[in-house]
C-alpha cells in the first residue's frame, strides 16, 4: 500500500476549511515547526514590526488574536497559480467580524509554500490594511 502525497493545494484547502470551521488544532497542525506567516506582509496592526509570525507559539497567537475571534472567514479565489511546491492565489477574503454586524473584505494575493513533508512552511498575504473594505453584514 502506498501513501498518497499531500499536495500544496490539499494543504491550502485544509487550512481554509479549518479556518471556516473554527478548528484551531486542525489549523495549527498544518504548519511546520519553522513556518512563517506574514498576513499582511510588512508592518500592520497584526504585526507591528512586520517580521511575520514565526514558529508554533507565534502562529498560535496569530490564530487566537486574528482568526479565532471572528464569526466566519471565507475565501473567494479568482485565479490560482501553482509553481512547484508553492501557490499564489488572487482573490478576496470576507471576514464576518465579532458580533456579526460587519464584514471586512480584503482583496489581495495570497502565497503559500509547502515544505515537502506534508506541512505548510509559509504564507504571505499581500493586501493593504488601509484599503480593506468594511461593510454591514446582511442580516437574515
Amino acid at each position: 500500500m502506498t501513501e498518497e502525497t499531500v499536495t500544496i493545494r490539499d494543504l491550502i484547502r485544509r487550512s481554509r476549511e479549518a479556518v471556516r470551521d473554527h478548528d484551531r488544532d486542525g489549523w495549527l497542525a498544518l504548519w511546520a515547526p519553522d513556518a512563517v506567516i506574514q498576513d499582511p506582509v510588512g508592518p500592520s496592526p497584526f504585526d507591528k514590526e512586520g517580521n511575520g509570525h514565526r514558529g508554533p507559539e507565534a502562529i498560535a497567537a496569530f490564530y487566537d488574536n486574528v482568526i479565532g475571534p471572528n464569526e466566519l472567514i471565507t475565501f473567494e479565489i479568482d485565479r490560482s497559480y501553482e509553481c512547484g511546491n508553492e501557490v499564489a492565489d488572487v482573490g478576496l477574503i470576507r471576514t464576518v467580524l465579532p458580533g456579526g454586524k460587519h464584514v471586512a473584505i480584503v482583496h489581495g494575493v495570497f502565497t503559500y509554500r509547502g515544505n515537502g513533508k506534508d506541512q505548510l512552511a509559509g504564507m504571505r498575504a499581500y493586501w493593504e490594511f488601509n484599503k480593506a473594505e468594511l461593510v454591514e453584514a446582511e442580516q437574515s
